[in-house]
């Protein structure tokens, strides 16, 4: 027997539920049977609950669980790369918030051993997230600076250390709530509440801006984030925060991908413009993504890396976890730990 989460309709925290299944899942063939040792939470969970995620197309009833960190405890027929007790990792978008799944022995990324499964799961989506936009995408080089949006959250927390380690110059927006966990990275803590963090960045930086904006937050902030910028920076946007909180519109959102992908590209003051997600990105460049998150394992084993961690908490926390996430509550990331 072993217990799953499943979302029986889009919509609030209440429509998730757990299931008791009476028999584990058998491997079939190129398959592993995985273990799940501890499963991460986040605000794309609750875009996917709501029903607001473009990539997910099935239909409820579903497991969620965007990532999850394991150990192998079946092998199927005709897999040779794996064995019972491997580390192994994923990102399926749905379906991690189990405590036994199957999947292809082609879709896993083998991790280091006697790694803390709360700690490795940081390093798939959030981490990954990060790590790609930081060094693929804005190309980021010491000495430089850059402003990250809801900084204390999961991908921000990991942008701040991940930025820490390569002696970036950092200003990270957030509440008076995460203001300790922003500047426990070293960074400037902008309270986007009661101050203007265009003005503050103009203040900071003597009117310069900045060499790199990470923009979650949507279509409008997207156009105060690019005046941040100094002549040759990058934005990259990478969700649209406020489209799910009811704080902008479906066409303001539009138009703001319209200046993101297009208009500004057209302007000659040498800033660049891209939006980031990290499954399509995965899908074009797989081996990127596998050499990325074998990296951060490795940083993870090494010692280099500590993700803050703001809970570890049970299958049966999920409702209250989900709660918390829409309010914007947490610092860091929930994991669920199943043990």
């Amino acid at each position: 027997m072993y217990r799953r989460v499943e979302l029986t309709a889009f919509g609030d925290p209440e429509k998730l539920v757990i299931k008791r299944e009476a028999a584990l899942p058998e491997p079939g063939v190129g398959e592993l049977r995985v273990k799940v040792l501890a499963a991460g939470t986040g605000f794309t969970d609750t875009i996917i609950r709501q029903g607001q995620y473009v990539g997910v197309k099935e239909k409820p009833p579903f497991t969620p669980g965007y990532d999850w960190f394991g150990v192998v405890d079946a092998v199927g027929d005709g897999v040779s790369d794996f064995a019972v007790g491997d580390a192994v990792a994923d990102m399926p978008v749905i379906g991690g918030y189990t405590e036994y799944l199957c999947v292809p022995a082609s879709q896993v990324v083998p991790a280091p051993p006697n790694l803390d499964a709360a700690s490795a799961v940081c390093m798939i989506l959030s981490y990954t997230t990060a790590y790609q936009m930081l060094t693929r995408e804005a190309n980021m080089r010491e000495g430089q600076s850059c402003l990250i949006h809801a900084a204390g959250g999961a991908v921000g927390t990991a942008l701040l250390e991940l930025g820490r380690h390569m002696g970036l110059k950092m200003y990270g927006t957030g509440s008076a709530s995460k203001k300790e966990v922003i500047e426990r990275f070293g960074a400037t803590h902008i309270d986007y509440r009661s101050s203007d963090f265009e003005a503050e960045i103009k203040r900071l930086t003597g009117g310069e801006g900045v060499d790199a904006v990470f923009d979650t937050i949507g279509g409008k902030n997207w156009s105060r984030s690019y005046r941040c910028l100094k002549s040759g920076g990058c934005l990259v946007g990478f969700g649209a925060l406020q489209l799910t909180t009811g704080e902008e519109s479906v066409p303001s959102v539009i138009f703001g991908f319209a200046k993101l992908l297009g208009l500004w590209k057209l302007l000659p003051d040498g800033k660049k413009t891209r939006f980031y997600n990290i499954q399509t990105r995965r899908e074009k460049q797989p081996d990127d993504f596998i050499a990325d998150v074998k990296a951060l394992f490795a940083m993870l084993a090494a010692g280099e890396l500590q993700p803050v961690i703001a809970e570890r908490a049970r299958l049966d926390d999920i409702i209250e976890i989900h709660q918390r996430l829409d309010r914007g509550e947490i610092a860091g990331k929930v994991v669920l730990e199943m043990v």
